[in-house]
């Protein structure tokens, strides 16, 4: 975020909101907030992703009667025998969360790569 935040914002443009009479917060709510929209929901999409499939941490606090999802498909493997199609609809069940999140944040995706691809 920081490296983002350098590459994103000149000092130029902050120097020249205080030079316009703007206080620090309104500098970061008009300026900084909006620059640094595309990197935050990045950084939270892949915090959520990291969270969501985190499988040993779980696995290893939580007591089998209360399963995070990754240690619920784990549990759904018997002994002896696996039952794909209950193991592999449960993976897909754990997938469509983030499908979701990776489309609502698609827009925030490309403005961010497009704003780095920009020479100036």
């Amino acid at each position: 975020m920081t490296q983002y935040l350098r590459d994103a914002l000149p000092d130029e443009l902050i120097e020249a909101v205080r030079m316009d009479g703007a206080s620090m917060i309104q500098a970061f709510w008009h300026i900084g907030f909006p620059a640094a929209r595309p990197a935050a929901a990045m950084l939270a999409l892949f915090t959520f992703v990291a969270t969501w499939t985190n499988f040993f941490w779980p696995f290893i606090v939580l007591d089998p009667s209360n399963p995070t999802l990754p240690v619920a498909l784990q549990l759904l493997q018997a002994a002896h025998f696996v039952d794909y199609s209950v193991v592999l609809a449960g993976a897909v069940l754990a997938t469509i969360p983030l499908l979701l999140l990776f489309i609502a944040a698609g827009r925030q995706l490309v403005s961010g790569i497009m704003q780095g691809a920009v020479k100036g």
